[in-house]
């Protein structure tokens, strides 16, 4: 960095200019001068590798539950509905419970098996891109790979995926700071249509239930314990699904092609060395993390890095500063595709490690390495335009040729 921003008065609410495209100079800063930064508004930005470590081991104390928060935000309203209802966003038992349901459906050695089906609509999505020769790689390849694995694991018809990938688009947008009434409508419209088709789908999912092997199947025949999803319940689980599914692999694939395209020597040692693809998913993982901040809520008084917090603050947990902390990562700032270690965060610890790890590594893998294997001229084709938003390391549009 060339210069230190200042930090002391850092909003994520009024974010400054410049930090959409690169925020890492705002996260060295407050790692370094202010590692447990209070926000204007009272809540806590956590910066440090180790403190974003402590609080994913300690789900009692920091609790994942955002009633509290997102009331404000949203109101009694749809998105109040899904975003306290949904996995991520809740505490046992209810996240144990649905953890436990896909079970088996998102392990590794079931994933695992997808991978034939998968390369051969990655191939397609190349084949249509070499008659191209130029195209957007979020629109035409990042984004169209999880959307048909995701409509695979709900056995969605193919004719009725349309909506879901701006459904997905909408619902996540709400969540960014300070969301304009506009983005809150559009939120609050797609959980309301995507209700409203799931209600229609689990009726017929229903019929065939016991003997179906599908993610909305297991969530309907779930019991333990005496335990069981309501219909509610398995709406939002499959609206959350559908979204962490999209999005975060949406976003690693398309950042992970830019880091390539951007240190042309780590995509020759690609290339040249295709063993190399696992710890290059991973460096791309650490190095744009696709979530870039998530959220916990204090259950009791504690204090966390030297900086005493009282129950029922709220923390934002900012994983992009912790994956390029210096004391955890040797040249953090460096694009190194053979780094290792390479103890991240980007899919979280503890109970809440992200439960479709095995889902976004294979697609991934199996869509960066067909890439640049089939394209050796792969390049920009003109300016990358990043999303502006602050939780979701997003790109609106990527142009790249093939050559």
């Amino acid at each position: 960095m060339s210069t230190v921003p200042a930090v002391s008065d850092f909003d994520l609410r009024r974010l400054p200019e410049g930090f959409y495209d690169d925020p890492y100079p705002w996260f060295h800063a407050l790692r370094a001068e202010r590692p447990v930064h209070r926000c204007p508004d009272g809540s806590w930005l956590i910066t440090r590798h180790a403190d974003l470590a402590q609080v994913y081991r300690n789900p009692r104390l920091f609790s994942s539950d955002k009633r509290q928060q997102f009331l404000p935000m949203f109101g009694a309203s749809p998105l109040y509905e899904h975003h306290t209802t949904s996995l991520v966003f809740n505490d046992p038992p209810l996240h144990t419970q649905v953890r436990k349901a896909i079970g088996d459906a998102l392990a590794p050695r079931t994933v695992a098996a997808m991978a034939p089906a998968l390369e051969t609509l990655v191939d397609g999505l190349l084949d249509d891109m070499a008659a191209k020769g130029e195209c957007c790689l979020m629109r035409d390849f990042a984004g169209a790979i999880p959307i048909e694995v995701i409509g695979n694991l709900l056995d969605v018809r193919r004719e009725d995926r349309g909506p879901l990938q701006r459904w997905s688009n909408a619902i996540l947008g709400a969540l960014e700071f300070g969301s304009d009434p506009t983005r809150l409508d559009e939120g609050n419209a797609a959980v309301s249509e995507f209700v409203e088709f799931l209600a229609t789908l689990i009726a017929e999912r229903r019929a065939r239930a016991a003997d179906a092997d599908d993610i909305i199947s297991r969530l309907i025949r779930w019991e333990s314990g005496g335990f069981s999803l309501s219909e509610f319940q398995i709406h939002h689980q499959c609206i959350f699904l559908l979204n962490a599914g999209h999005e975060t692999t949406t976003n690693l694939i398309g950042n992970g092609v830019l880091a390539l395209l951007g240190h042309p020597r780590e995509l020759a040692r690609l290339r040249a060395t295709p063993d190399l693809i696992d710890s290059t998913v991973e460096e791309c993982l650490r190095y744009e993390a696709p979530v870039q901040l998530g959220n916990r809520t204090v259950t009791a008084n504690t204090a966390l890095g030297g900086q005493a917090l009282e129950a029922g603050a709220v923390l934002t947990l900012a994983i992009g500063a912790a994956n390029r902390d210096p004391a955890v990562f040797e040249r953090p700032d460096d694009f190194d595709i053979s780094r290792a270690p390479n103890p991240h965060l980007s899919f979280g610890a503890g109970i809440h490690t992200c439960a479709g790890l095995a889902v976004a590594r294979l697609e991934a893998r199996i869509a960066i390495q067909r890439l640049v294997t089939r394209f050796p001229a792969l390049a920009l084709a003109g300016p990358v335009h990043r999303a502006r938003r602050a939780r979701f390391r997003a790109i609106e549009r990527l142009p790249v040729s093939v050559g």
